[in-house]
């Protein structure tokens, strides 16, 4: 009987000719019969069963199987093929190189498939029974061919192979048009090679990152740190960052194009850090020029640059906030130069209706609001577009820009004694937006408008001043019915809601509310009077407000309401004593106002006559005699000499009355271009009074916030540290206004004084509570 051997040798020589066929080393084509002949042959080999040797000695089972002296009589085979074929590649160089190989490995893989499907039934028999006995050691058909391959054929001609790659690779850098799909080809099969000796199932990019990835991004380094250096010393940087951005362009397309994926991360990675952080200093130079010249597109381009190595931006967003900064400085400095040239001119600085024009004197400049404002906010709004245009609204520039206008608004060239000034005059610029006269005609303009108003309200820092001041000027627009708009009115407290809570505007609307009863209530008092009394000869309005809400203070003077107010102001005392027992009225005659005509001038000329009731006081008596004296006007209206003075001032002034001695007359001569005259004017002194009240009034508000956040902080701590304590009353309060540290100081020692809390026992810099 034939030994296994012998008829290995005859089945190898049967089947020989059709591998070499398939590989293509002999010139004839396939005919079906004879691949089919070479298939059954091994077939019938693989299942004989009478074989007197064994076909392998690694293990009993393999034993029992033929196949192995075929499987490593194929092996030696392509192993010579490969040889034969590393043979033929030393005419070749260069791209011709890697024409041939790429040529090659299209055909040999073509060739494995096939060698796959002729050897398929060793595959499924001896090789699979064997393969899982003898991990690493054999393979399919197929992954055999490709090993074989990549250790005889790959591995010897890569030291040739890989300089002729990375040479084509360095003329297309150069700008020269190459055959990237050869490249690919070639690529493509170092991925396809990294066969995991163990387990052929779990492919790895060894063989492509060893062999090809490693040696192509060192040169990229290489190549690009020349060309970078060669092109920064003979090109603006402008230029140069256009063109490290069509660099970084490039080298991603080349990796879509036929580079491995994977390769992507490390080859951007290095070219950043070359093109990028090597001349991130000299690129950031360029930073504040350009911005200060508004180039928007070498911003991007420098932002899109730069963003690419983050560690690169902290010095651009420090620049931009110092430039930002500077900017609103200048912007307040320019406004001041020119309130300041206004004064120096004599020319009338902007005033509210009636007043006087501010005088030229030593004293601070007043800044109109407005204007100050719309400096503010030019600053802020061109900024913020280009944070939005070149830095793509990059958290780290938004911080910049918001901290940067904190600065410039909070601490300028008007906010000399604090930063509260800002507060004041955003309150003084809501209340022109939302009082009649405003010259605002189409609601979205006043809806742009308070939104901007609401852009600098973020970033200041005393948000109690700010509070104080614009419900004072709320209220004086309700009180008047001067507010333009109602709906205005309310969408200004609703973003002030959202911006700071609902205790922060919890008494605007409380103001609103008061109004509307106080509405109800005239139009149930007028009924009532009619029905009782008939028709009314005075239109007699009150509004009954809420102490608790409204920033509104007693009258300092006495005042005699004039006789011919006073059955309307019995009949509604009585009403209203009837409605709401219990109750107490308290009359701000000083805030009330009213309107007379004239009906003592020659031709009957009449003018309407816009008053206080304090000026009501004064005129109404000449009703009955032209000339009154000064006691007589202070006996009659009860009012005192400070209050009676300055009032009579205002109507002398006006030409109502003449003064001669002490004496007033009313002055037959008046003459007035309008018909309706108003005289109820606030004194400028008044205001001025009115404004150092108010932040008398933050101060003391201050105080207790602070107080009420130190007792607070310390009931659920217990005991405290100075420090720690400072800390967090500031953390709890800055949302409202920023607090100094000798005002928590003086705060902590009133509550030592209250015994809220006390020092512990050898401990100066600890804090208890005291329960």
């Amino acid at each position: 009987m034939a030994s296994t051997e012998d008829i290995a040798n005859s089945v190898w020589a049967e089947i020989v000719p059709t591998i070499d066929a398939i590989l293509g080393t002999v010139n004839r084509s396939l005919p079906p019969d004879i691949f089919m002949k070479s298939y059954t042959a091994i077939i019938t080999f693989c299942t004989a069963t009478n074989h007197t040797q064994p076909t392998t000695s690694s293990t009993n089972r393999g034993a029992q199987i033929a196949g192995g002296e075929l499987y490593y009589s194929f092996k030696s085979h392509i192993t010579s093929h490969l040889q034969k074929m590393v043979l033929e590649s030393q005419g070749h160089n260069d791209e011709s190189l890697l024409i041939f190989y790429s040529k090659k490995w299209l055909a040999f893989t073509v060739s494995c498939r096939i060698l796959n499907h002729l050897l398929g039934y060793l595959n499924r028999m001896w090789i699979k029974r064997v393969a899982e006995e003898n991990i690493g050691e054999v393979f399919d058909i197929n992954t055999t061919c490709l090993i074989l391959w990549r250790d005889h054929f790959f591995k010897t001609l890569h030291p040739r192979l890989l300089p002729s790659m990375l040479k084509m690779i360095y003329r297309e850098r150069k700008g020269e048009t190459i055959d990237s799909g050869l490249l690919q080809t070639i690529t493509d099969s170092t991925v396809t090679l990294g066969i995991n000796d163990i387990d052929s199932k779990l492919t790895t990019l060894d063989l492509y990152q060893t062999y090809f990835e490693k040696e192509f991004i060192e040169q990229t380094e290489i190549f690009y740190k020349a060309e970078s250096e060669i092109y920064i010393g003979s090109n603006p940087i402008t230029d140069y960052m256009k063109k490290a951005g069509i660099w970084l362009e490039e080298e991603e397309n080349r990796v879509k194009s036929y580079l491995h994926q994977s390769t992507r991360d490390g080859l951007i990675a290095k070219a950043e850090i070359v093109l990028i952080a090597n001349h991130a200093t000299i690129i950031q130079d360029q930073f504040q020029p350009l911005i200060e010249k508004d180039k928007i597109d070498d911003l991007t381009r420098m932002f899109g640059l730069l963003s690419r190595v983050p560690s690169t931006l902290e010095r651009l967003r420090d620049l931009f906030l110092n430039h930002v900064k500077q900017q609103g400085l200048d912007a307040v400095r320019k406004v001041q130069e020119s309130m300041a040239e206004i004064a120096a001119s004599g020319a009338a600085t902007p005033v509210e209706e009636g007043e006087k024009p501010a005088r030229k004197s030593n004293s601070p400049l007043e800044v109109d609001p407005k204007t100050y404002m719309e400096a503010l906010l030019f600053v802020h709004t061109k900024f913020a577009a280009i944070t939005v245009a070149a830095f793509k609204s990059e958290a780290g520039f938004v911080a910049s820009l918001d901290k940067a206008c904190r600065e410039f608004i909070n601490r300028n060239a008007f906010c000399t004694t604090g930063s509260s000034k800002s507060s004041e005059l955003l309150a003084k610029y809501t209340d022109s937006l939302l009082r009649k006269g405003s010259k605002i005609n189409e609601d979205n303009e006043i809806e742009d408008l308070l939104n901007g108003a609401m852009t600098i309200f973020k970033f200041i820092e005393d948000k109690d001043v700010f509070q104080k001041f614009y419900t004072k000027n709320l209220a004086k627009r309700l009180v008047n019915s001067t507010s333009a708009s109602d709906d205005a009115e309310a969408s200004m407290i609703s973003k002030l809601k959202e911006a700071c809570g609902y205790e922060y505007t919890s008494k605007l609307q409380k103001m609103f509310g008061d109004m509307s009863v106080s509405k109800d209530l005239n139009s149930e008092f007028r009924e009532k009077m009619e029905t009782s009394h008939g028709k009314q000869d005075i239109d007699f309005s009150i509004l009954v407000l809420g102490s608790g809400s409204w920033p509104l203070y007693a009258p300092t003077s006495g005042f005699n309401i004039p006789q011919d107010l006073i059955k309307p102001y019995e009949r509604f005392l009585a009403y209203y004593q009837s409605k709401y027992q219990g109750r107490k009225l308290v009359w701000l005659t000083h805030l009330s106002k009213g309107e007379l005509k004239t009906n003592y001038l020659p031709g009957n000329k009449t003018y309407t006559l816009q008053v206080s009731t304090y000026q009501m006081g004064i005129l109404l008596p000449f009703n009955t005699a032209l000339t009154y004296s000064w006691d007589e006007l202070l006996q009659t209206t009860g009012l005192n000499p400070e209050t009676l003075q300055g009032n009579l001032a205002l109507l002398v002034k006006a030409k109502i009355l003449t003064e001669s001695d002490k004496k007033y007359t009313l002055n037959d001569g008046f003459k007035s271009k309008k018909l309706k005259v108003n005289l109820n004017i606030a004194i400028k002194s008044e205001q001025k009074q009115e404004s150092d009240d108010t932040h008398k009034t933050i101060a003391k508000d201050r105080e207790l916030v602070i107080q009420a956040a130190i007792v607070r902080i310390m009931k659920t701590r217990k005991t405290m540290k100075h420090v720690q304590l400072v800390q967090e009353v500031i953390a709890q309060v800055q949302a409202r206004f920023k607090p100094q540290i000798p005002d928590i100081k003086r705060c902590i020692d009133i509550l030592f004084e209250k015994e809220y809390i006390e020092r512990m026992d050898g401990q100066k810099d600890m804090y208890s509570y005291v329960a």
